[in-house]
C-alpha cells in the first residue's frame, strides 16, 4: 500500500468536500494579496498528533505557506501552548483551517486516550492494540495518532493479515478447515502473510494448538480468569491477544495474566477530539 498516495487522496477529497467550487466568503472578503498569520492554540490537556500531516495539508494547497513548529507529535499539551504558527496568504490559511483542525483534533483525541490505556499497563508485557473500527476513510491517520500515543497497529486492512474470526471459522466448517484453508491460499498465492485465529473458549484454544500453523491466538471475550489459564497452556507457543468486552477500569486485570496483546476499539471509535483552534496573529 502506498501510504503517502492515501494521505494525498484523502487531503484532495476533504478539500472537495469543503471547498467545491470556492471558499466564496474568504474570496470576498480578503484580498488575494493579503498575508499574515496564524496560530494554533490549544485548549486542552493532552497528547498532540498530527503536525506532521497538518504541514502536509498546508503545502498541498499552497506551498509558500511556512511553518514554524514549536510542538511535536506525541508531545504532551496543555491549555494555552501553541503548537505551531503558520504564515502566507490569508485566503490560503483560512481555506484550510477547518481541515487541519477536523485532523489534528481527531488525531490527537486518539493519541491521548491511547496514551492512557498505555500508561494503565506500565510494569507489565502487555501491547495495547487497535482495530478496524475506524472512521471510513480516515483509517490510515487514526493509526497513526494510535502509534503516536504508544500503542501499537493490528494490521491496516484486509489485506495485510489473516484473521480467521468466528465468522470465517463456522462459514468453513470449523477451526481445521479454515486454518488449512488459509495455509493452503498462502502457499498458492506464494505470500508471505502472518495468521491470527479467533477462539470462543478453552476447547477452542487446545483445538488450535492441536492443528498448529497459526502465528496469534485471538481469545474473544475470556474473562481475566480463563485469560490466565489460556497463557499457562499456550506457555509461550504462539502470540496471545485479549479482545472484547475490556474496559479502561479491567484492562489492568488482563495485562497482568501475561497475555501479550490487547486490542482496544475504544481508541479509534469512541473519542472525544482533543479542542484546539487556529487564531488570527
Amino acid at each position: 500500500m502506498d501510504i503517502d498516495k492515501l494521505i494525498s487522496n484523502l487531503i484532495e477529497l476533504a478539500f472537495a468536500e469543503d471547498i467545491g467550487d470556492g471558499d466564496h466568503t474568504t474570496l470576498c472578503s480578503i484580498p488575494a494579496e493579503e498575508t499574515g498569520q496564524s496560530r494554533l492554540l490549544i485548549k486542552e490537556k493532552g497528547i498532540l498528533a498530527g503536525v506532521e500531516i497538518a504541514k502536509t495539508i498546508f503545502h498541498k494547497f499552497d506551498d509558500s505557506l511556512k511553518l514554524e513548529i514549536f510542538i511535536d507529535d506525541g508531545m504532551p499539551v496543555n491549555p494555552g501552548d501553541i503548537a505551531f504558527v503558520v504564515s502566507g496568504k490569508v485566503q490560503s490559511i483560512l481555506q484550510t483551517e477547518r481541515l487541519v483542525l477536523n485532523v489534528m483534533q481527531r488525531m490527537s483525541g486518539i493519541a491521548t486516550i491511547t496514551h492512557e490505556y498505555v500508561k494503565q499497563l506500565e510494569g507489565t508485557s502487555t501491547k495495547i492494540l487497535d482495530t478496524r473500527k475506524t472512521t471510513p476513510g480516515m483509517r490510515i491517520l487514526e493509526k497513526q495518532a494510535v502509534k503516536i500515543g504508544g500503542g501499537e497497529n493490528h494490521r491496516i486492512g484486509l489485506f495485510d493479515m489473516i484473521l480467521l474470526k468466528d465468522n470465517h471459522v463456522d462459514f468453513a466448517g470449523g477451526i481445521g478447515n479454515a486454518i488449512r484453508g488459509a495455509q493452503k491460499y498462502l502457499k498458492e498465492k506464494n505470500k508471505s502473510l502472518k495468521i491470527e485465529i479467533e477462539v470462543r473458549n478453552i476447547q477452542e484454544l487446545e483445538e488450535v494448538l492441536r492443528i498448529g500453523g497459526v502465528n496469534r491466538i485471538m481469545l474473544d471475550n475470556f474473562t481475566p480468569e480463563l485469560t490466565r489459564r489460556a497463557v499457562q497452556i499456550v506457555d509461550g507457543r504462539v502470540e496471545l491477544e485479549s479482545s472484547g468486552g475490556i474496559t479502561f477500569d479491567t484492562i489492568r486485570t488482563y495485562a497482568e495474566t501475561g497475555v501479550d496483546y490487547i486490542s482496544v476499539g475504544a481508541i479509534t471509535h469512541s473519542v472525544k477530539s482533543l479542542d484546539m483552534s487556529l487564531k488570527a496573529v
